[in-house]
């Protein structure tokens, strides 16, 4: 097993339980089966949930067998760091299927025993014959699972008071900018386990700054005016970076949960950097805060009804954009498969605009004019696109198995013109979907194409207006080859094989797996920028690719660069380019 392989294991304990827990268990699993299912998938399907498992109390159901209080804290941990991500924080079914005692305990400790050990066709793991979980470790999870899950704590305005803090007042801060950087070209880099970022300076690929910010910081953006730079952990914490000042540094800090991966800011004309707001997987809401303080406004929660008509107690929010039509945020609720359009005119009386689109929305991006925002219902397969200035679901698109763009890739494809395109956890497909609904109105909405890349396992696809060249990662592919390396097309030649570069190589950075993510464009489009991800005690870098000439142009190395993973160009995230 490599050790890639061997990590991906690791992530996603219980990624996709038992068949279906809401009917008859099938016949006992065999090894052979346990072996199907796609380990990209389980990857990303089981993150950790950034839930602190010590703030939940034990729960002792009738029914199920004794656990200690060291026994309970244990499986608890287990959960939370490798189940709660798929399964839900409540065990009541997210992307994975519920695991709640009347479920649980009508199967019997034996069953779960058997699939914890062997897993099932569907992706269950086989824990238990993979050595991955001892005998005792299956005996306790399955034993946990016949508890009632407990229930973490709400989170509401007065504990996000609790820990907000302004740290630069708004009238002690620079009134122009006091530094010489070109901050257009900047990068803020995502240093996953250090509970950092990385300020890169894009034209002299210098490290200008690390900032210290929550755990596992999932995304960075900016205002409107690229003044402030705001970033989430999966801790549900926001820093808030003046970009303006001599030493670019925290200016603003709030947590708004327990678990989070959105923020975003507005701007539309007339509101730019007015606004904040950040979406939350625990407890399942969002909330508008004011843009240069963060000081929290106002919270809305998304329980309620999915679009199967089912109530759901944890919908959680995933890709909140920023419209360009009207002042609305667009905010992804995940579980329930509806967008929301929020409307922050007036927060007394906030009017919000509920779309009904599939199950399971995830990531996305707009469309080259801004208008149309296409997004993924990553297990329903399906991309939604959303008419911003109509309020309206313009589609819903078939597409591969568990499409993950990133915010997409926008360019115009030789023989069917304004394409926004997507590639897969799933499969090796990528989808290219028409976006032109005046002009192409035969292919707007459609799959017009459809390209295979290296394999499964793919998180980002990236390209640039100024580039012909598309650049799709597979870096949770389990061949270590695939994930160390990346698939770019020729996008006036779609028809032509890719081509591959072997990044991780060009690093040079020795043991590790290496998993190469994330293509990033410098501002000037010339330049495309991957995070080498190495483990936290392993070496990791940023390599550099001349954009023309597809060859390697500058590695960065660095002690500080621990774990590098998302990567965002300050001028290209506050324009949505991508």
């Amino acid at each position: 097993m490599t050790p890639l392989v061997r990590h991906i294991s690791r992530a996603c304990l219980l990624s996709t339980l038992v068949v279906s827990m809401a009917t008859p268990f099938a016949a006992d699993p065999t090894p052979a089966d346990a072996a199907k299912g796609s380990p990209a998938e389980k990857a990303y399907q089981g993150a950790p949930s950034a839930v602190e498992p010590g703030a939940l109390k034990q729960v002792i159901s009738p029914g199920a067998p004794p656990l200690t209080e060291a026994e309970f804290d244990k499986a608890k941990q287990i959960f939370f760091e490798r189940c709660a991500g798929c399964h839900g924080v409540l065990r009541k079914g997210a992307t994975g299927k519920p695991l709640t005692p009347d479920i649980t305990q009508t199967r019997g400790l034996e069953t779960l025993k058997t699939f914890i050990t062997y897993g099932s066709p569907l992706g269950m793991p086989n824990w238990g014959t993979s050595g991955q979980l001892s005998p005792e470790d299956v005996e306790l999870m399955a034993k946990y699972l016949l508890h009632e899950p407990p229930t973490p704590p709400e989170f509401g305005l007065k504990d996000m008071k609790a820990t907000w803090k302004v740290i630069v007042p708004p009238d002690k801060r620079p009134t122009k900018k006091m530094n010489k950087f070109n901050l257009d070209n900047f990068f803020s880099v995502t240093l996953r386990d250090a509970g950092e970022i990385a300020l890169i300076d894009g034209d002299t690929k210098e490290i200008v700054k690390i900032v210290k910010t929550g755990y596992a910081v999932h995304i960075s953006r900016l205002s409107a005016s690229g003044r402030y730079l705001y970033v989430i952990g999966r801790d549900a914490k926001i820093n808030l970076i003046d970009l303006w000042m001599e030493s670019p540094d925290n200016v603003a800090e709030i947590k708004i949960g327990l678990e989070a991966r959105s923020v975003e800011t507005s701007k539309f004309k007339g509101w730019e950097d007015k606004y904040a707001v950040a979406g939350t997987y625990w407890p399942p809401q969002f909330v508008i805060m004011n843009g240069d303080t963060l000081e929290p406004l106002k919270i809305t929660s998304t329980r309620g009804t999915t679009v199967e008509q089912e109530y759901h107690p944890e919908p959680r929010v995933a890709a909140i954009v920023a419209s360009h039509e009207k002042p609305e945020f667009i905010v992804n609720v995940k579980e329930a498969g509806k967008i929301m359009m929020v409307n922050y005119e007036d927060l007394s009386n906030m009017k919000i605009t509920t779309i009904e689109a599939a199950l399971f929305l995830h990531d996305g991006g707009w469309d080259k004019t801004l208008r149309y925002f296409l997004t993924a219902a990553n297990k329903s397969n399906k991309i939604a696109v959303v008419d911003s200035k109509e309020g309206k679901l313009a589609a819903l698109v078939d597409v591969g198995a568990i499409p993950h763009p990133g915010r997409g890739a926008n360019f115009d494809d030789p023989d069917h013109g304004p394409v926004w395109a997507t590639s897969d956890l799933g499969d090796e497909g990528i989808a290219v979907i028409g976006t032109d609904p005046e002009k192409h109105a035969d292919k707007a909405w459609k799959v017009v194409r459809n390209l295979k890349g290296q394999g499964g396992g793919s998180l980002f696809i990236k390209t640039h207006p100024k580039s012909t060249n598309l650049y799709v990662d597979t870096a949770l592919n389990p061949d270590e080859a695939i994930s160390q390396s990346v698939a770019v097309f020729d996008i006036k030649n779609l028809d032509k094989p890719y081509e591959v570069l072997p990044i991780a190589e060009w690093a040079d950075v020795g043991e590790g797996p290496k998993r190469v993510v994330q293509p990033e464009y410098n501002k000037n489009g010339d330049e495309v920028w991957f995070s080498v991800w190495n483990n936290k005690d392993k070496k990791s870098a940023i390599v550099i690719v001349d954009d023309k000439t597809r060859k390697l142009k500058q590695v960065i190395k660095d002690e500080r660069l621990v774990t590098p993973t998302g990567k965002f160009n300050i001028y290209n995230t506050v324009h949505d380019v991508y």
